[in-house]
């Protein structure tokens, strides 16, 4: 029974702030949501904040689930990117990128909530980091890209994306498109032939050598 109102109170806390946001978070309107008696979120979590990570990282393991064995059957980047479409408007649609947008705008205010929030990102880009490493591996790009660095850029874009489609729709399609752009050109480079991925290597060396050294 204890572990049944715990998973009422998490799912609570979701529903929570999808529909109302992090400021309407509170232990009476989560309790609502979650069909228990206030005192509870108390007795097994200790405040709101704490439950409200608690939810953060119970969301993102759910979520990341359903898409963990499609990611792992990702093999270019082409295929990185359709799935990345398809599961934007899953995520759009079910609300659950807005409770991360509204976690990761209520961290600045409640510093407590940062390394939960934190930690449930990380699960998406862990996922995302194993598959650009995979498919990048051989390629011109492998040994010049941060792959780790590359994989939260795309994790912090497609929250912000997420958002961003909230006020403008096109200019999040026109993003979507430029980065298939991107993979294409990632893909033209991978069929060059030896010599040709030899000068892109070259090039790129010369190009990292000329940054100015990070401090």
């Amino acid at each position: 029974m204890s572990n049944d109102t715990r998973t009422k109170l998490l799912a609570g806390a979701l529903t929570v702030l999808t529909e109302q946001g992090f400021a309407k978070a509170s232990a009476r309107t989560i309790a609502a949501a979650a069909g228990v008696n206030q005192g509870l979120v108390f007795y097994h979590f200790g405040s709101v904040d704490e439950l409200l990570a608690a939810a953060c990282r119970h969301g993102a393991e759910q979520r990341v689930d359903v898409y963990r064995d499609r990611l792992a059957g990702v093999t270019t980047l082409a295929e990185l990117l359709a799935l990345a479409r398809e599961l934007h408007v899953t995520e759009r649609d079910g609300g659950h990128v807005a409770v991360l947008g509204q976690l990761l705008a209520g961290a600045q205010s409640q510093p407590r909530t940062a390394p939960a929030t934190a930690a449930g990102l990380a699960l998406w880009t862990d996922e995302i980091e194993q598959v650009l490493g995979r498919v990048l591996a051989g390629t011109p790009l492998s040994e010049f890209v941060d792959v780790a660095g590359l994989a939260r850029a795309v994790s912090a874009s497609f929250v912000g994306l997420e958002l961003y489609e909230g006020v403008d729709p096109d200019g999040a399609a026109r993003a979507l498109d430029a980065l298939e752009q991107l993979a294409a050109m990632a893909t033209a480079l991978e069929e060059l032939g030896p010599v040709a991925q030899r000068a892109v290597r070259s090039r790129l060396r010369r190009t990292a050598a000329a940054r100015p050294a990070r401090d």
